[in-house]
């Protein structure tokens, strides 16, 4: 993209209804067998394009991705993009002005849906069935996070389209340092982020006090009964192995033994393992201290709970990415290539980033929503656009190498919450 795209200005602030964070809807399966169901299953697309794959093999061309690859594919001025719910900007009447403006720019029209409820149902019943047969998924872009097996098992089985690196002008310019060169995807290969998070403590400060700086705390006695963990294995132990001093990206399945036994001593202080409602159970001081996803933390500060905080231990916090892919069957590549940049313009990301209140994947956005969208509250926070203290903070998953490994995660931190 050459031009700068001019987003008329009663749309940057056209926001009429209240901001939802996509975790609001987000369940984690926990195991891999342990698919949740979703609201419906996708009807057949029926869109017309170039087959990307070999028919009914489940096998990729071999070409796919390449240089040449990429010069044979043309716009179709079509694009299928399906996210989690409350995750696109929204203006009046529903509409969603960054797509709108995408449209109006690019006359590629976009046919936005919002099936992914979590990462494992969706790869049950939205990819591995049609992937596996070779037979399209319906989607020219999907998003998943690095924090759960199917985007790894995407990867792995060469399921995803090599992007068009030449074709990323806006992402070679403006993309975090944060969601570049990640370790789950070296060179961003296959993805591009569409926006990010971390898990790290919170804490209300009319029964904690401050600053916490480790995550013993969710160790110590006195706030027995008041201490939320999460009912999910992914999540659980990554906090047990910053709490042994082990970095989870590196860990191994005896570090993992050792972690689980360090969250079986903390279970007799835990309220509960919570899924989303651990919010909930924050704000009504059922809990004081809890484990907690930083979008809903900022937004739970909008909403007038001042006196929850959070703390960024010294052992670290875990930094997840949603990631934007093309499946090996989108018939749609180079529409989808053409939005995956056009979302890492500042001023497109801006508008985005307004609405959903994770971590910003363009750091020059910062200015646009501080000056032109006058939201100076999501400009300054750390949660949004993190500090120096953050980055230096931020740490990565543990990357299951096959079915085998992920099981070995599994067992060894279902037990603490099942």
């Amino acid at each position: 993209m050459t031009d700068e795209p001019v987003i008329d200005p009663s749309l940057l602030r056209g926001l009429t209804q209240s901001r939802f964070t996509r975790r609001d809807l987000f369940r984690y399966a926990g195991a891999a067998g342990g698919a949740l169901g979703i609201s419906a299953i996708l009807a057949a697309c029926g869109t017309k394009g170039i087959a990307t794959g070999s028919a009914a093999s489940g096998k990729p061309n071999a070409n796919m991705g390449t240089a040449a690859w990429w010069a044979q594919q043309s716009e179709h001025k079509v694009l299928d993009f399906d996210n989690w719910p409350y995750y696109m900007d929204i203006g009046p009447n529903n509409s969603h002005p960054s797509l709108d403006e995408f449209t109006k720019k690019t006359g590629i029209k976009v046919n936005y849906t919002e099936n992914i409820q979590d990462n494992p149902s969706y790869w049950t019943q939205h990819i591995l069935p049609q992937l596996r047969a070779g037979q399209s998924q319906g989607h020219d872009i999907i998003v998943l996070t690095n924090n759960d097996y199917p985007l790894g098992y995407m990867l792995n089985f060469g399921w995803a389209i090599p992007l068009d690196h030449s074709a990323m002008p806006n992402f070679d310019k403006y993309a975090s340092k944060l969601v570049t060169n990640p370790s789950w995807d070296p060179g961003n290969t296959y993805t591009m982020a569409w926006q990010s998070g971390y898990t790290l403590i919170a804490y209300n400060t009319k029964y904690v006090k401050g600053p916490i700086n480790s995550v013993d705390v969710l160790w110590d006695p006195q706030y027995k009964g008041k201490i939320g963990m999460f009912g999910n294995a992914s999540e659980l132990g990554c906090v047990g192995l910053l709490a042994l001093g082990k970095d989870p990206a590196t860990s191994t399945p005896d570090d993992w033994t050792a972690a689980a036994a360090k969250l079986q001593e903390q279970k007799p202080l835990v309220r509960s393992y919570y899924d989303q409602d651990y919010i909930k159970a924050l704000k009504a001081e059922d809990t004081w201290i809890s484990m907690a996803w930083s979008g809903d933390i900022f937004q739970a500060g909008l909403q007038g709970y001042d006196t929850l905080q959070v703390a960024i231990p010294q052992e670290g916090v875990m930094f997840w990415t949603d990631n934007m892919l093309m499946p090996y069957t989108a018939s749609n590549p180079k529409d989808a290539m053409v939005y995956m940049d056009y979302v890492y313009d500042p001023k497109v990301q801006a508008v985005i980033e307004d609405y959903n209140n994770y971590v910003c994947p363009v750091p020059s956005s910062k200015g646009i929503i501080a000056t032109d969208l006058h939201d100076p509250a999501v400009a300054n926070s750390p949660l949004v656009f993190p500090n120096s203290q953050m980055i230096a903070a931020s740490k990565n998953y543990y990357q299951w190498k096959d079915a085998q490994d992920l099981k070995t995660w599994n067992d060894t931190f279902i037990p603490i919450f099942q």
